[in-house]
């Protein structure tokens, strides 16, 4: 049985789709066959990738969501998919700045999601397919997340909000998470450096290598697809299998030994 995803007749709007990791996920869809929309805040600096309509939006203003959300879903006739990756944060230590400065980054994490999901609501749940909504978490949601405390808070609220929708909404639409690990983008050297300071941080992964942005829109094209019809309040982790515990590294560097014992 041929695994190949047929979206040619779907409208996926991918938020923060203009670049990184937001690009990867567009590809995806694009590739897949579906007309994509992108959304940001700014618009790229040259066309919007994979031929994509690109729509200018900050989404943590709950009515200019509801108002290019509704004027996407006016232009094409529908909106199937939903990929809410849009968000992200500088490092800042929870001592080092003030509340407002937190605040923000869970508004951009969380709230902002939370309007364009609602924004799309009324137009997934009138369309007798329903529609698919994916939300890019975070493994920061699940662990200690020292210099970036807000982000991972955020994101694991965005999961749990998830886990609501996916009940209140069903059947008709289906909402779950992907939650990632370290992703290559043009940005990567910014967090680790140069192409050695990549190579080194990728080698802690146990897959041994970040993952690249195509990967994670495969994951998401999944999810959208009828091959995960029966797939809801799911989190699928794509983080090339976690981070190993630092007590390993500690025990090995003491002994000379490998990871085992």
């Amino acid at each position: 049985m041929s695994m190949t995803v047929d979206l040619s007749d779907r409208v996926a709007v991918v938020t923060g789709g203009t670049r990184g990791v937001g690009a990867g996920i567009a590809g995806a869809f694009a590739q897949a066959g579906a007309r994509v929309v992108v959304c940001a805040r700014r618009p790229p600096p040259r066309p919007a990738p994979h031929g994509a309509d690109f729509r200018a939006v900050d989404l943590r203003d709950p009515a200019a969501a509801a108002e290019v959300l509704g004027a996407v879903a006016e232009a094409y006739g529908r909106i199937d998919v939903l990929v809410n990756n849009a968000g992200g944060t500088p490092y800042r230590l929870l001592g080092e700045a003030g509340a407002e400065r937190h605040a923000r980054v869970v508004e951009l994490n969380l709230l902002a999601p939370l309007n364009a999901t609602l924004a799309v609501h009324g137009v997934m749940s009138r369309q007798p397919e329903g529609g698919a909504v994916v939300m890019i978490g975070s493994v920061s949601g699940g662990r200690p997340s020292p210099g970036t405390a807000a982000y991972g808070a955020a994101k694991a609220g965005l999961e749990s909000l998830a886990r609501s929708m996916a009940v209140e909404w069903a059947p008709l639409i289906r909402v779950n998470t992907l939650v990632l690990g370290m992703v290559r983008t043009e940005s990567a050297h910014l967090h680790y450096g140069d192409e050695d300071g990549v190579a080194a941080v990728g080698r802690t992964v146990p897959l041994g290598r970040l993952a690249e942005p195509a990967e994670v829109g495969d994951a998401c094209v999944f999810l959208a697809s009828d091959r995960a019809r029966y797939i809801s309040g799911a989190s699928l982790h794509l983080h090339g299998g976690g981070e190993a515990p630092a007590f390993l590294a500690a025990a090995r560097d003491g002994r000379g030994a490998g990871w085992a014992g």
